[in-house]
């Protein structure tokens, strides 16, 4: 295997869980701030409180894939378990990807936040499927 696709798409790993924790924190903590929820497209505070609980929910599927990613790519880059690491940042990755399309593809005015949900994911999934071949 390329280390170099391998330290690349694990540092990309790393971002792209980082870049979840940050949704986290927007849908999970910070919602009911207009500044958050206008950030993805709600029109009012009465339709934030609506979609709270949904919010909340989804928040926490992005911490948690961040959390794969980054802990997949410790393992892969220092610990003996790099095939187990390997494994699940590059399932965490292919997982943010899919999640990006899908969000693309229901909600095309949220086209842009797909593509930057997405980009790290996509760049991390290249590397360390190309460190493969």
């Amino acid at each position: 295997m390329n280390s170099a696709l391998i330290v690349t798409g694990a540092i990309l790993a790393v971002l792209a869980g980082l870049l979840h924790f940050g949704i986290f924190y927007l849908e999970s903590v910070a919602w009911m701030r207009p500044a958050t929820w206008r950030r993805f497209g709600l029109e009012s505070q009465a339709d934030a409180e609506v979609t709270r609980p949904l919010a909340y929910n989804q928040g926490f599927y992005n911490a948690f894939l961040g959390a794969g990613a980054i802990i997949g790519a410790a393992l892969l880059l220092f610990s003996d378990a790099e095939q187990a690491g390997y494994g699940i940042a590059l399932f965490a990755v292919l997982c943010m990807l899919l999640a990006a399309t899908v969000l693309m593809l229901s909600s095309p005015a949220l086209a842009r936040a797909a593509v930057a949900q997405g980009t790290l994911p996509l760049l991390s999934a290249a590397c360390l499927l190309l460190a493969l071949g």
